[in-house]
């Protein structure tokens, strides 16, 4: 049923690309293309929710760290494992190859991935005993569940950011439990900015008009 896409989507789009759009509409290419665009009007719904989530996440946690080191650049002393100090040295990197002036900590908190901050919630290299106990659980004001889970739900959040940013198809996870799991998140963080995010966001209304988007009754805008 490939070759009734439109000529210029599979010039432009790639047929390896549209193919799982196609198999997930069982062979039927038009309803494949509605899915091709309600999965990046989703997307785009789904970004201001987790850019809130990811900044605040990651400044929480960076603010907590500082003070605790008593320092910006609290990974230089900070019991970090391999994959961390490697992260870290890549952020570096890549800030020193933008420009000529003095990498800062701040550029370097900015540049390193959701995957790192959420990483520093797992139980590797002693993570738990070195950051939670002692420190990040603070970044977390009004969570008293365990770490463990925290973090199993912000890894999955970092599966569905990184889908939505490299334009990966989104379509087939539970979004609306994914959602939510955004909002209990930025609500154990912040709830002032969870209600402000809240107030702006469209996914509810991008998510309730799936059937009709994907039956051809809903124009897709993104």
């Amino acid at each position: 049923m490939a070759d009734r896409l439109p000529d210029w989507m599979l010039h432009s789009l790639s047929l390896p690309r549209l193919k799982r759009y196609i198999r997930a509409a069982r062979g039927d290419a038009r309803a494949a293309v509605r899915l091709y665009w309600w999965n990046i009007e989703a997307s785009a719904a789904l970004y201001g929710p987790l850019h809130c989530l990811e900044i605040a996440l990651r400044n929480r946690l960076h603010h907590r760290l500082e003070t605790a080191y008593g320092r910006p650049d609290w990974w230089t002393g900070a019991p970090l494992n391999a994959r961390g100090q490697r992260l870290v040295a890549e952020a570096r990197a890549k800030c020193a190859r933008r420009g000529s002036r003095r990498v800062t900590a701040d550029d370097v908190v900015a540049e390193l991935t959701f995957g790192f901050w959420v990483s520093l919630l797992s139980s590797a290299s002693g993570y738990d005993r070195y950051f939670w106990v002692p420190v990040l659980h603070r970044a977390f004001p009004h969570y008293s569940g365990r770490r463990d889970a925290l973090y199993d739900g912000l890894s999955s959040l970092v599966l569905l950011r990184n889908r939505v940013m490299h334009h990966e198809p989104v379509h087939h996870r539970d979004l609306a439990a994914d959602h939510d799991k955004i909002y209990r998140v930025l609500g154990y963080l912040d709830p002032e900015l969870a209600a402000e995010a809240r107030a702006m966001d469209r996914f509810p209304t991008v998510y309730a008009g799936k059937e009709d988007a994907l039956r051809g009754n809903w124009p897709p805008r993104f």
